[in-house]
């Protein structure tokens, strides 16, 4: 790639490139490497240990383990398809297809069979093992690795289960107690799906040297606050098929996560081609990217992350609903959608997203006890205070992490707001691990900044019954937690979703949390990124197959100069 300085480190200088973009190839090519600064470009793997539990295991090391289920990419919007793939771990049924599983047939009301496909490969690993057939005893190995855990996050996640079982090497039987209604994601496509060989029992699978599967690559290479290596598979088994012709993939030959903490550095990175696709962009240097990298293509999503801070139920002054409503109240969104996003956000759209379909309902469609949280009522937000036995106002303790540079600019302008009503915020700043070690052991203040995940709409719900690991404002109310049982055993949709729309409205009317708006983020690529079109997930937050369908076009690259 010609440069105009000498030096060619990161973000040192300017790449020089052609002023048009070249028509692209049609056939696909091999080969190259896939720089990407991912959705969660600032953080390193949290563990490599299935019994870790960490939320952000599929993310990393998705394009080595595979889940028996997986969305299918060739309903994408940039094939002629409907969906996005940008749901944090949510894929409509009709949009799940087979990765592990070839088919699967409920044989009654209580037996699932799942039927794997043949021939695929665990690779072989050095001082690991070597290459066999995956079969159906690892799928049983697997699940009982993580259901066993003592840092399971949910200690009934499975509960719903009976057994889970082996009827011959290539057909898995899950025989259940009860209905469930996440059975597809829970143990299909889930955080916690991934399926391990048994030979990891005798290794340290802390270890991402020991990190084995049967996907599309293998980890090579890991340096912590730096980068991720994967490197191509070659014996792997699926193909993608581009204008009516099975390709092999996948098409690259590495795959690498770039780990930036610095913000202006990422964005230098993707403005120089250092990486191909930057995952999460935030609108504010959006328009500088478009005049300054016009070749850039674009994606604009609505995050998939809710906004809030949490408020624990279970400490006075907040175990009151009245300063609960009242700090809501005292807020002004829509001016900070207005102005510190400028535009670039909703007013509410968690816990349900707007891309979750009928289960999602709009401010406009909520009851005048919820449409007030949004509002402006600093008036009223004092009133409330006051009959709280808090006129004289007070202070709490927030916790906030320092991984996000949009939240670190949003809690001081929170704070503003509520000082007007006499409350005022102690914030203390924190990395990630500190911060999330703190929320898990329940050693978190009063308040807590907090971005969750969406998930999928009755997970994003479920979170809030009694005891559950993702629930920092402590929520406890034993008829929400009887109506999420209710939920999770209702078989027909079009129920769940009344239920879902039910609990819902519920749980915002009752303020556990601070609720903030909702923002839109952007993702970009070069346009010799291809057979992508922004898309993020295929699975709970795991983008492997995604990138193993990606192809570089060389011939594009080396004409704009690169």
């Amino acid at each position: 790639m010609a440069v105009t300085c000498a030096a060619a480190a990161l973000g040192a200088c300017t790449p020089e490139r052609s002023a048009t973009v070249p028509e692209p190839s049609v056939e696909p090519q091999y080969g190259g490497s896939l720089n990407i600064g991912t959705v969660y470009i600032t953080l390193s793997a949290l563990s490599w240990d299935p019994v870790d539990w960490t939320w952000k295991n599929n993310h990393d090391y998705g394009l080595i383990r595979e889940q028996l289920f997986a969305a299918d990419l060739d309903l994408s919007v940039h094939k002629g398809g409907t969906q996005r793939f940008i749901a944090e771990a949510h894929i409509p049924y009709d949009a799940l297809r087979g990765e592990l599983a070839e088919h699967w047939e409920w044989e009654d009301q209580s037996t699932l069979v799942v039927h794997l496909r043949r021939g695929i490969m665990f690779m072989d690993r050095p001082g690991v093992m070597d290459a066999r057939e995956l079969d159906a005893h690892d799928v049983v190995y697997s699940f009982h690795l993580v259901n066993d855990s003592p840092k399971k996050a949910q200690s009934d996640y499975w509960d719903y289960l009976a057994a889970v079982e082996a009827r011959d090497d290539h057909t898995v039987v899950f025989r259940f107690n009860e209905f469930n209604a996440e059975w597809p994601y829970r143990f299909g496509y889930g955080y916690h799906s991934f399926i391990v060989p048994r030979e990891t029992d005798t290794v340290d699978r802390k270890d991402w040297r020991t990190v084995v599967g049967t996907g599309p690559f293998e980890l090579t290479g890991y340096i912590q606050g730096n980068s991720h290596t994967y490197t191509k598979n070659a014996g792997y088994w699926d193909s993608e098929r581009i204008g009516g012709r099975d390709y092999p993939v996948p098409f690259v030959d590495e795959v690498k996560y770039r780990i930036i903490k610095d913000e202006a550095t990422y964005l230098t990175a993707i403005r120089t081609a250092k990486i191909d696709i930057l995952e999460s962009i935030r609108w504010i240097a959006v328009d500088h990217l478009r005049e300054s990298t016009p070749e850039l293509q674009w994606s604009r999503w609505l995050a998939t992350a809710g906004n809030f801070v949490s408020m624990r139920m279970d400490m006075p002054p907040f175990d009151d609903v009245r300063v609960r409503r009242a700090l809501n109240m005292a807020v002004n969104q829509q001016e900070i959608v207005d102005l510190f996003y400028g535009g670039h956000a909703e007013l509410m759209a968690y816990p349900q997203h707007p891309g979750f379909g009928d289960y999602y309902q709009s401010l406009e469609e909520m009851p005048e006890s919820v449409q007030e949280l949004f509002g402006y009522h600093p008036d009223k937000a004092r009133a409330l205070l006051a009959e709280a036995g808090h006129g004289d106002g007070f202070s709490f303790k927030v916790q906030v992490c320092t991984c996000s540079p949009s939240n670190m600019d949003l809690i001081p302008l929170l704070d503003s707001y509520l000082a007007k009503v006499g409350v005022r915020m102690e914030i203390e700043p924190l990395e990630y691990a500190a911060f999330l070690s703190m929320m898990t052991t329940e050693n978190h203040g009063p308040g807590y900044f907090m971005n969750n995940g969406h998930t999928n709409p009755t997970t994003s719900i479920r979170k809030f019954i009694t005891g559950h690991t993702w629930n920092p404002s402590v929520y406890n109310v034993p008829e929400f937690d009887a109506a999420i049982d209710r939920l999770m055993l209702t078989r027909e949709e079009a129920d769940r979703v009344a239920l879902t729309r039910e609990l819902t409205v519920k749980l915002l009317d009752e303020a556990p949390s601070i609720w903030l708006p909702t923002v839109y983020n952007y993702t970009a690529w070069w346009p010799w990124v291809r057979n992508y079109g922004g898309e993020l997930r295929a699975g709970a937050v795991r983008p492997g197959p995604i990138y193993a369908r990606i192809w570089i076009d060389h011939d594009m690259k080396r004409a704009m100069g690169f």
